[in-house]
């Protein structure tokens, strides 16, 4: 494809030259010589191929294209007009909104420090987090309606770049009066004949599990499935049964009721990271955050 030569100032003026249907008023109005204007005139009409302009030594109206083309000029320069509005707003009072999306363990675990700052630094502009499943994330991601995201899934995918941030293990959550809640490791094979509750098949965390136990001679029994982590872990405080999650799931404030043994034998991992478009471009207050949130992981992971 050839390239179209021509610049934001030859659209300008043949806006200029349009409205006035005068090449003498629309050179005064941008203070430029007639000659000038009309050079910058015959070098759009050249670069696209077609006369814009019908002339006369009397008179200068729009061809029927024309006048087609002056409908998307000005929604052009009208859009590029808002966005260095925009970009000038969020420089100078820094307004705006930021969306982004997450799994909700990293809600907690990853969120609250570097919130805490960036609302500090930028208390007008507003946060928005979807909180969703690791799919639900990938799909907004993708669809523009979160400019980023923070899931275990994507990394396939060559439409999204993956950086990861956080390998955790999976663990079996139980009662911490379980007989079992004192041990330091557990494998597969001595939790068989518990009462298992699981996520969904339809859960990203139950394909991890799947796909690592595959090879394992005899799986646990699920007494029962419930579609969110959330949910197996108010099941498993209850008293009904023990369930495999990833270590992150289980919040500080569970901790009293609900312990995690680290599951062995095979160990099931499952990297997190920060997931964006590829050839999208956010906007300064998500880029500001996201940064922020690389910053602050950065500095987790010197710590430990």
């Amino acid at each position: 494809m050839s390239r179209i030569n021509y610049d934001l100032h030859d659209l300008q003026a043949f806006v200029a030259v349009a409205e006035r249907n005068s090449f003498r008023q629309a050179a005064a109005d941008l203070f430029l010589s007639q000659p000038a204007l009309s050079r910058r005139i015959d070098k759009l009409e050249d670069a696209l191929g077609v006369r814009l302009f019908a002339r006369t030594t009397r008179r200068v109206q729009l061809t029927n294209v024309g006048q087609a083309f002056l409908v998307n000029v000005r929604d052009a320069l009208n859009g590029l007009e808002d966005a260095v509005l925009g970009v000038a707003d969020l420089a100078a009072h820094r307004t705006g909104t930021v969306t982004f999306a997450c799994v909700p363990s990293a809600v907690w675990h990853f969120l609250p420090d570097v919130l805490k700052r960036f609302s500090a630094q930028f208390p007008k502009i507003r946060v928005r987090v979807h909180d969703e499943s690791a799919q639900d994330v990938l799909n907004l991601v993708l669809a523009g309606e979160a400019d980023f995201g923070i899931s275990f899934t994507g990394a396939e995918n060559p439409e999204i770049h993956f950086q990861p941030i956080y390998v955790e293990s999976y663990v079996l959550a139980m009662r911490h009066d379980h007989p079992l809640a004192r041990r330091k490791k557990l494998s597969w094979k001595e939790t068989v004949d518990e009462r298992y509750i699981s996520v969904a098949k339809s859960s990203g965390n139950r394909s991890v599990l799947d796909a690592a136990l595959s090879g394992v001679e005899k799986h646990p029994w699920i007494s029962c499935e419930i579609n969110h982590v959330s949910g197996v872990l108010a099941l498993v405080a209850s008293g009904l049964g023990v369930a495999a999650v990833p270590g992150l799931s289980i919040l500080p404030a569970q901790q009293n009721t609900v312990v995690g043994v680290p599951l062995v034998n095979p160990a099931v991992k499952r990297t997190l990271g920060l997931i964006s478009k590829h050839r999208h471009a956010m906007p300064p207050a998500s880029r500001t955050l996201f940064d922020m949130l690389i910053a602050s992981l950065e500095k987790q992971r010197r710590a430990t």
